[in-house]
């Protein structure tokens, strides 16, 4: 039997839910029940009425649906599955963070551990951070961590007053206005589509036609008639973008934008989780009260 129908039979048997992110192996993808960003991963982890939900992408997302599905056993298929974005602040800087602004509303975007989520009002994903900071109280002073990339954007969009961490994810920030540059004179006329902690959105915006989150530009994917685009972010979407929509040709920016975390799970790693039960993912349930509020705040939004 093939990998493949391994999983499937697999699936069945342990009464199980595949979800994948945007930026996993296209192997993965395909064999996934659920594809796509955070924010819809997490909706569907919470609607998927399965015991076991086994979570192809990183360490925070599965941590996530544990906080949000805490009667359901949730297993990360590799362990090295991590984020440097996630690694950029602690529970114990943050907390130093507020003290030195006291009465500040904490946003934590969503590629943030258990522990810091817990020190959150707010979390939030790529797609919904400005109608989150939107909602806040004018009159509040806001935290935004730890993406700077897409704190500034978020701050520029809305004029809200805020404090960004200083963080970003190493795939995204090293993706460079120059970047954009020689990609337009080397495809005259494609419109360009970048996410937002990408260095080249916040310091080029004119350069580009469309800030879009993963889930923006699956969106556009469907929806684009143009012959060539060009895409700035982590080059799994493309997997996805292409198979949407066959028509277009869909370029990155830079093809070796890839996340090594988002490629640690292959297909033997899925099948191993799902015959072997491992890894559990478990959140303390202190922690897991403290950020499960912040993290229906962003389910709801």
């Amino acid at each position: 039997m093939s990998l493949e129908g391994e999983i499937l039979r697999l699936k069945e048997e342990k009464d199980a839910v595949l979800l994948a992110h945007n930026y996993q192996r296209p192997e993965v993808q395909d064999i996934a029940d659920f594809v796509g960003d955070s924010l819809y991963l997490s909706r569907k982890a919470m609607e998927a009425d399965r015991s076991t939900i086994v979570f192809a992408g990183v360490r925070f997302m599965a941590e996530t649906a544990k906080i949000l599905n805490p009667g359901r056993t949730v297993l990360l298929p590799d362990l090295k599955a991590g984020c440097g974005l996630a690694d950029a602040i602690t529970a114990e800087q943050l907390r130093a963070w507020k003290r030195e602004h006291p009465g500040a509303v904490v946003v934590a975007y969503i590629n943030t551990s258990a522990d810091v989520k817990a020190e959150a009002d707010f979390c939030c994903t790529s797609s919904n951070a400005i109608k989150i900071v939107e909602a806040i109280p004018a009159d509040r002073e806001i935290l935004f961590l730890p993406d700077m990339f897409l704190g500034e954007y978020v701050r520029r969009r809305t004029g809200r007053r805020m404090h960004l961490w200083v963080g970003d994810c190493p795939v995204h920030a090293k993706l460079r206005p120059e970047d954009l540059d020689r990609a337009r004179a080397e495809h005259p006329g494609a419109p360009v589509i970048a996410h937002p902690e990408c260095g080249c959105a916040t310091q080029a915006l004119g350069h580009v036609d469309r800030v879009l989150s993963t889930d923006g530009m699956v969106r556009y994917a469907e929806e684009t008639r143009a012959p060539e685009v060009l895409v700035a972010t982590e080059v799994g979407i493309l997997h996805r973008m292409r198979r949407l929509n066959p028509a277009t040709a869909f370029t990155p920016i830079d093809a070796g934008a890839v996340c090594p975390f988002m490629k640690e799970i292959d297909l033997g790693d899925v099948r191993d989780s799902l015959a072997l039960g491992r890894y559990v993912i478990e959140v303390p349930g202190d922690v897991a009260a403290k950020a499960r509020r912040a993290l229906e705040r962003m389910v709801a939004s």
